[in-house]
């Protein structure tokens, strides 16, 4: 937009009655109510940053290129096409001229019922101004959607018979009218003006068309719905030429020919757009379930959400995979954990990025940099597993970063990985929360068919999938929305907010959090606290999940079977004591002696093992068990390893002569020092293994000989915050905000446009700052003071930046003057000597 069009559409006019019609954008902004204008900056917060010194201000940012983008991308498919229809129509268009764009020749109650509202939406987001019988799109706006050769339009439709002719050579064009039965002209804007008139008369134009042959109609049945462009050769043939010779078909350049507007409508019978869609499409249901099948469904995914999380990051307890030197998981550790968690690299991506965002995990920052979990984690564990499972899925639906995009590849190439870098997508939040939003409007238990999920999300926001698509690096896959959804569905259902496809119970109350709460949800350090919505959904949950068990069945074939999840003491104690086997409804664990050592080696005797088997088991301890855990005490600690760099030592010196003349302790370097002591080279970690490797169960020693207890100790990074959503422009403002930019607004409004009057010894131009000598700024600011009026100021800050201001003084002293500035909508101090000069009000303004 060039500056005399920006200066068109915020020039600021000459004061006019209230019923005049507004010539202007800002002229219209004025004349609404505040109610009106904060409803556009809530439509359209990106104009509040920052907040505008005026309505011309603010009409101006209106018609930039960038908001008016934002705005357009956010309408939805029916008020698109209105802007669309007006972009290709007069202007200013009438609103019985619109309306025939949209419904054609034949009508449709459909669209005359919905495009009054479609009309005040974009007069709404200031992107159409004007009454009804002079609607105005914004000059931006038009620029976007009115049809040119470099960018198509959505409607089909080509350049004007004026446009397309504006470079033909007067002769040329009275060829066109004379074949097309007109009489001469004596210049071309008019010659044009009657060709465009003969296109929009029905009647003339048909009798035109009638003359047409049925190949001359072909090939305006191929161009009419667009693109409306065509190739043809030095010398076309006889249907085309016709066409040419009477102006249905214009050339752009030697090898292309165009359909003008006005033909293509009347061939459309009127209508700008194919298939106008005035109403949003109908959710379909795919199937129907009783809603305490859902809820159950519901609840036992929500239950392996919860064991799956705490699996991935019991198995990193003690340090996870480094982080790449580019940022994120390695590929091969991906398969690992996916491996380890017995699902898909892409559902391992998901249950990775999850515990990510719940800033359950995070890096340590430390030189050889790994991953680990947080110290929120612990307290995630201590809390009951309803509110567990709330603290996973609140942060998940504000999240931006988008695990669906792991393995793909960015703009330069290269592959996403996993918690690394360029997973954010600004829509992610907005779509989450839409999809979840749209299958609570079916009944409960009803599950929504996705293609028609879809194709409402894609008329809500026709613009907004490809635009970003485009922009954030995604190959030019078109409709990041739909993508966003689908990935949106599959994930609800992996963490319980939705069973078999339908929007459970606790995942209905969850839809009453804000975004903006959900972002805050999880504090750094630990400290959780969850939002009054998601406390909730987690009363509902708690009821649906299984409830934890305290006691095994125990098994003569050396297995545990837990009945259900098991409570946390017990759970951790045997996950030490035997390894997990098999996992789903019933858990089994397998005793071996690798595990009974690694209890042994937490510092656990075998009566302590014997106790706990007893205490936990609905079922005796089987006799294989018992010896299993006698027979690898008793051989426990029987050899010593200490630092040598490393020794062995025992009190049956025949033991360490079998050490010594087994063929696989050769890599360990022994050697006898003494009848019950080994040496060795290798390091005491590698002698213990080496030696375990060997079928022994030897134990570790401190200097002083004590034996070491070998705990697991936990590792955990330093307190970490969750990553922060990447916002999708600026945050939507509150009440109080609104409230304030209006009233600044409004007052910087009224310093701007006020009527002064000017000192008569110093006359001041319209726009310039008043020019008066101290004394009389002085008197006129103290007169002020003392009657409590209002003065227009010109004002000059420390930095040289000139402003108009209207104050009301109440005080002036030591050079300066206080008083309440009507443009800040607060009291402020100047000094006088920055004043350049001072204005009474008009009457008609104090």
């Amino acid at each position: 937009m060039g500056i005399g069009e920006l200066d068109r559409e915020a020039h600021v006019p000459e004061v006019t009655g209230a019923a005049a019609a507004p010539r202007t954008l800002a002229e219209a902004l004025r004349a609404r109510g505040d109610e009106g204008l904060a409803a556009l900056l809530r439509a359209r917060p990106d104009l509040l940053s920052p907040v505008p010194n005026d309505l011309t201000q603010l009409a101006t940012r209106a018609g930039t290129r960038g908001s008016v983008v934002r705005a357009l991308e956010r309408l939805d498919r029916f008020a698109l096409q209105t802007a669309e229809a007006l972009a290709v129509g007069p202007d200013p268009t009438p609103y019985p001229v619109l309306l025939a764009l949209l419904t054609g020749d034949e009508g449709d109650p459909g669209i005359e019922a919905a495009l009054p509202g479609a009309v005040a939406l974009l007069r709404e987001q200031a992107l159409v101004w004007g009454e009804d019988d002079r609607l105005r799109l914004v000059r931006t706006a038009r620029e976007l959607l009115a049809p040119s050769a470099q960018h198509p339009s959505p409607t089909g439709l080509g350049p004007t018979v004026a446009e397309a002719t504006s470079g033909m050579s007067p002769g040329r064009v009275q060829e066109i009218i004379a074949a097309a039965g007109l009489p001469a002209t004596h210049d071309p804007v008019s010659a044009v003006a009657a060709l465009t008139e003969l296109f929009t008369d029905r009647a003339r134009m048909g009798a035109l068309l009638d003359a047409a042959s049925p190949e001359a109609l072909a090939v305006l049945d191929r161009l009419v719905w667009g693109p409306p462009y065509g190739e043809v050769t030095a010398n076309p043939a006889p249907p085309v030429r016709w066409l040419r010779d009477r102006g249905m078909l214009l050339p752009v350049s030697a090898r292309t020919m165009v359909l003008p507007r006005e033909v293509a409508l009347h061939l459309r019978g009127g209508r700008a757009h194919r298939a106008p869609e005035p109403v949003p499409p109908e959710l379909g249901v795919s199937r129907e379930y009783r809603p305490q099948v859902v809820d159950s469904a519901a609840a036992g995914q929500a239950h392996v959400a919860l064991a799956t999380v705490e699996e991935l990051l019991k198995s990193w307890d003690r340090g996870g995979p480094q982080v790449l030197r580019a940022g994120g998981l390695a590929v091969r550790d991906l398969k690992r954990t996916a491996a380890a968690l017995d699902v898909t690299e892409e559902t391992a991506a998901f249950w990775l990025e999850l515990c990510y965002g719940a800033g359950l995990l995070a890096s340590d920052g430390e030189a050889d940099e790994r991953y680990a979990p947080t110290p929120a984690y612990d307290h995630w564990l201590d809390l009951p597993p309803a509110e567990r499972w709330a603290l996973l899925v609140t942060p998940w639906l504000s999240a931006t970063r988008t695990p669906g995009l792991v393995g793909g590849q960015d703009t330069k190439g290269r592959t996403l990985a996993a918690l690394g870098p360029d997973l954010d997508r600004a829509p992610a939040p907005e779509v989450r929360h839409r999809v979840l939003a749209l299958l609570a409007t079916l009944a409960p238990g009803s599950a929504a068919d996705p293609e028609t999920l879809f194709a409402r999300l894609r008329w809500e926001r026709p613009l907004r999938g490809a635009a970003q698509a485009a922009s954030e690096g995604d190959g030019g896959v078109p409709d990041l929305r739909s993508r966003l959804a689908r990935w949106t569905l599959t994930e609800a259902e992996l963490l319980g907010l939705t069973g078999r496809g339908a929007l459970s119970g606790p995942a209905r109350a969850l839809l009453n959090l804000p975004l903006a709460e959900a972002a805050e949800a999880t504090a750094p350090g630990g400290g959780v606290e969850l939002s009054v919505a998601a406390e909730r959904a987690a009363t509902l949950l708690a009821p649906l999940l299984p409830e934890a068990v305290d006691h095994v069945l125990l098994q003569a074939d050396l297995t545990a079977v837990a009945p259900g999840p098991l409570r946390r003491p017990l759970g951790d104690a045997l996950a030490v004591l035997a390894d997990v086997e098999s996992k789903g409804g019933a858990t089994v664990y397998r005793f071996t002696p690798g595990s009974v050592r690694r209890a042994l080696d937490s510092g656990l005797t075998a009566s302590d093992l014997h106790e706990f088997l007893k205490a936990h088991s609905r079922t005796p301890v089987p006799q294989p068990l018992a010896y299993l855990v006698d027979d690898v005490a008793r051989r426990h600690g029987h050899l010593r390893v200490g630092a040598a760099s490393a020794y062995v030592r025992c009190d049956d010196d025949t033991v360490l002569g079998e050490i010594l003349a087994d063929r696989r302790s050769a890599s360990l370097g022994l050697r006898r020092l003494a009848p019950t002591v080994l040496a060795a080279q290798a390091d005491p970690a590698s002698l213990l293994d080496g030696l375990r490797s060997m079928g022994y169960a030897p134990a570790a020693e401190s200097a002083e000989g004590d034996v070491l207890v070998t705990r697991a100790d936990a590792y955990r990074t330093p307190a970490r915050t969750a990553p922060v959503p990447v916002p999708d422009g600026p945050p939507a403002p509150d009440r109080t905000l609104l409230g304030a930019a209006v009233r600044a607004i409004r007052a910087g409004d009224r310093a701007a446009t006020v009527v002064r009057k000017e000192p008569a010894a110093v006359p001041s131009a319209a726009g310039t700052l008043p020019r008066t000598s101290a004394a009389e700024t002085l008197a006129t600011v103290q007169a002020a003071a003392m009657t409590g009026s209002a003065v227009w100021i010109g004002y000059v800050n420390a930095d040289g930046a000139a402003s108009q201001r209207v104050i009301a003084p109440v005080r002036v002293e030591g050079g300066f003057v206080t008083g309440y500035d009507h443009t800040a909508d607060e009291v402020r101090t100047y000094p006088l000597h920055r004043i350049t000069g001072v204005a009474e009000l008009a009457d008609d303004q104090v």
